[in-house]
């Protein structure tokens, strides 16, 4: 009996692990990732979503974000900015916000780092991504937007980076600007949207000449009051297509 002992221990260890695996690890294991999937997200139609912008400043250090028409029943938003710097680095801008009804909110972002009122700014943000988080008063995400933008300077070429927006403008302009998606679009368009919306974001005011294309779409633009077909001279603003 004695010589089989051995093989009596070892059998009896490997059935408590299997046990252990079965009863203990296992379930966690399923709980973990019905944790990870329980944010669930709602749908939001374009005309419901918010209407957000990132409008560089004049030396392009900083994006003026604001973001508009907020309509969704959140108790608090979180956003990030993240860009990439020449050397392979990303770096990121984030923050929350208690939204108690507001419809409207805008932040300073600035691109670098601040200490002690001193200021170190990342020269060469050429590209980035913004994302928006809304949460519900437990803290469960319901509703999230993402999109890309560029950040470009001294160019004629002010296209989006998935080149569904092109702007070809008549001579290189210097100011700094901003090409993304803007989620959502404001009220009064009539039409059908077949591509877009679009934001163009100057830290200059000045109106623009130039070609704006979105395909063979008919480009519309929104003026600050009303939605007006893009001409060859145009205001930096919101861009959307309409199938002809």
């Amino acid at each position: 009996m004695k010589k089989y002992l051995p093989l009596i221990i070892f059998v009896f260890g490997l059935i408590v692990l299997v046990c252990v695996y079965f009863f203990v690890i296992k379930p966690s294991k399923k709980e973990a990732t019905k944790e990870e999937v329980s944010d669930v997200l709602i749908e939001v139609g374009l005309n419901d979503r918010p209407v957000t912008s990132l409008t560089p400043t004049a030396d392009g250090h900083w994006l003026n974000l604001k973001i508009d028409k907020i309509k969704i029943e959140a108790a608090s938003l979180d956003y990030e900015l993240l860009y990439e710097l020449p050397d392979g680095r990303t770096q990121g801008v984030p923050g929350t916000i208690n939204l108690n009804s507001q419809k409207v909110i805008e932040r300073k972002l600035l691109l670098g780092s601040e200490s002690s009122g001193k200021f170190r700014y990342d020269e060469g943000v050429k590209e980035g991504t913004l994302t928006l988080r809304f949460r519900n008063d437990k803290g469960k995400m319901i509703a999230r937007f993402t999109t890309k933008f560029r950040l470009l300077s001294s160019t004629r070429d002010l296209s989006s980076l998935d080149s569904n927006l092109t702007v070809a403008l008549e001579k290189i302009n210097k100011s700094f600007f901003v090409v993304m998606e803007t989620f959502g679009l404001p009220d009064g368009f009539s039409g059908t949207v077949a591509s877009g919306p679009y934001g163009l974001f100057s830290s200059s005011e000045t109106a623009l000449k130039g070609q704006v294309s979105m395909g063979s779409n008919v480009v519309y633009t929104y003026s600050g009051s009303s939605w007006v077909k893009a001409e060859s001279s145009f205001e930096p603003g919101i861009f959307v297509g309409a199938s002809q």
